[in-house]
């Protein structure tokens, strides 16, 4: 086990292994159950898809993951049960289409096994607005707040092929990354585990072709699930330095805010712009960032890499503002993503008006 250890990648091999074992009885099951999306106005593809991908991720992640690191089953047993809840939650929207409100209950009850029963909370506010431990009340509305709002910027940003995945792939990898750094190695083993169930959905996904599959919500809900899980063990390492100090960000809380700027961006976003039109927040259109550069002519794997670019430059962001002050980073942060919309819109209204188009 520790030449395993030594040599993480090994771990995220098993679980793509896994995951290619598993999708084509995934698939089988989607189109036997009919457990698939038709082409409508709000999707380009052509045919019957499989949505459904999510189960795919699941298995693979727990599987690789349980038999890595066995021995903190019992340990973190609430965990798992809210994420096997979460991803069932995705599954039944999925199938059955739920209310936004079920959908939202849903996602508490995940919550609460998360927060309430796996103490896996925000404790501490890192001084933002010189705060620093916070109450066990305060604590548990935050970290729901965060949670909800982190699974639904990543259920909203998998609108393209490739998209949640690979954005999903880049964070986990940093996360990973971070926490074999600072010696978290179930943590690390975690995220590695998910980088490799989604490199094989990546694929199938991108590549497929006739057994294209869509992530779906069981897969956009479970991810975002455990980002926020591996955001409030990050957060809560370096609020209590509890980790290297090589490797302590004062920041911690606007370094994970900038690492997923481009679906937490999009998502204020998107939802400011509905409610100044006087429509609501949940109602889905076709404004969201990967909308637009479709708009200006590029296709679904095109717009993809161009975000996965995008989001490089901020994790780089993040690295190097690591230790600066929170607000500043997040302001950093924010007017950067806030230039880039508005340059995108410039070229779109140049591609749509011509030279003479005014912004």
């Amino acid at each position: 086990m520790s030449f395993i250890l030594d040599h993480t990648y090994i771990i995220g091999f098993v679980s793509f292994l896994f995951g290619l074992v598993l999708m084509p009885l995934v698939i089988r099951i989607a189109k036997k159950k009919d457990f698939v999306v038709r082409p409508n106005k709000r999707m380009s593809h052509t045919g019957e898809v499989p949505n459904i991908g999510g189960l795919d991720i699941y298995f693979s992640v727990m599987l690789s993951y349980l038999l890595f690191d066995y021995s903190q089953i019992a340990h973190n047993q609430f965990f798992l049960i809210g994420i096997a809840a979460i991803m069932a939650i995705g599954f039944i929207d999925d199938v059955l289409v739920l209310t936004p409100l079920s959908k939202l209950l849903g996602e508490t009850f995940a919550g609460i096994a998360m927060i309430g029963f796996s103490d896996l909370r925000i404790t501490h506010l890192h001084g933002i607005f010189g705060i620093n431990e916070i109450g066990i009340i305060p604590s548990y509305l935050i970290s729901l707040f965060v949670l909800i709002a982190i699974i639904n910027a990543i259920n909203l940003i998998d609108g393209i092929d490739g998209l949640a995945s690979g954005l999903g792939m880049l964070y986990c990898l940093f996360f990973a990354i971070y926490f074999h750094l600072v010696g978290s190695t179930s943590w690390s083993i975690l995220a590695i585990c998910m980088i490799g169930a989604l490199a094989v959905f990546f694929i199938y996904n991108v590549f497929g072709h006739r057994e294209k599959i869509f992530m779906g919500d069981s897969g956009s809900l479970l991810l975002g699930y455990l980002l926020t899980a591996f955001i409030f063990r990050f957060c809560e390492q370096n609020a209590y330095h509890v980790i290297p100090e090589a490797y302590h960000m004062n920041a911690a809380p606007a370094v994970a805010i900038c690492v997923l700027t481009v679906p937490i961006f999009d998502t204020i976003r998107v939802s400011l712009t509905r409610i100044k039109q006087h429509r609501s927040p949940f109602k889905p259109d076709k404004n969201h960032i990967h909308h637009l550069l479709l708009r200006t002519g590029l296709n679904h794997i095109q717009t993809t890499c161009v975000l996965l670019s995008i989001s490089v430059l901020f994790i780089g962001l993040a690295i190097l503002g690591r230790n600066w002050n929170i607000w500043i980073l997040l302001i950093a942060d924010f007017s950067l993503a806030t230039a880039m919309t508005l340059l995108l819109w410039q070229i779109i209204n140049k591609k749509l008006y011509g030279s003479d188009a005014k912004h």
